[in-house]
């Protein structure tokens, strides 16, 4: 797959959002639609010359977003409102996702669960921690873990019914 080139404007998200408030990009719809998924992607690229790697989460309207974080604000010498040149392409391979620290002592609890997370794919490993992250109630996110735990103990790789094309909580790059 070649490279794609686009300009995007940086913006604030709304404080009050289900996400954030953080700088995102939104890439345009035709720089999207060549990207392999409509899902969660990983990019490499260059924001204004910057290298990055980045998680690009769908926005459940056709197109994708990232989070750009304070240190790729810095490096690339950009803030909000900025339009920068973006030249990404989808990673070859996928890094592994940090583990949020609840999930991480629920595994370290739970050997049978441990083992089967270490076996299962790194993008099942993003699909599950995305799972996970995907709530709106704070409540909700504190069983998570230990229903992820539970489902890998009955031998699921995968969540069940997680729509990989919703937006959940974007990942900035570093979560990589």
């Amino acid at each position: 797959m070649s490279a794609i080139r686009f300009e995007a404007a940086l913006r604030y998200t709304d404080p009050a959002a289900r996400f954030g408030p953080w700088t995102v990009l939104t890439l345009p719809k035709d720089a999207s639609a060549r990207l392999p998924t409509r899902g969660m992607t990983v990019v490499e690229g260059t924001l204004n010359g910057f290298r990055f790697r980045a998680p690009l989460e769908p926005d459940g309207k056709g197109s994708h977003w990232f989070r750009v974080d304070k240190a790729m604000l810095e490096a690339a010498a950009v803030d909000v409102g900025d339009t920068v040149a973006l030249e990404i392409e989808p990673a070859k391979v996928w890094p592994e996702p940090r583990v949020p620290t609840d999930l991480e002592n629920a595994l370290a609890a739970d050997p049978q669960a441990r083992a089967l997370w270490t076996d299962i794919t790194t993008m099942a490993r993003w699909d599950w921690i995305r799972w996970l992250d995907s709530v709106k109630l704070s409540e909700t996110r504190r069983e998570r873990p230990g229903k992820l735990c539970s489902r890998l103990r009955a031998g699921k790789r995968r969540p069940c019914c997680f729509n990989r094309t919703l937006p959940t909580p974007p990942r900035s790059a570093e979560a990589l």
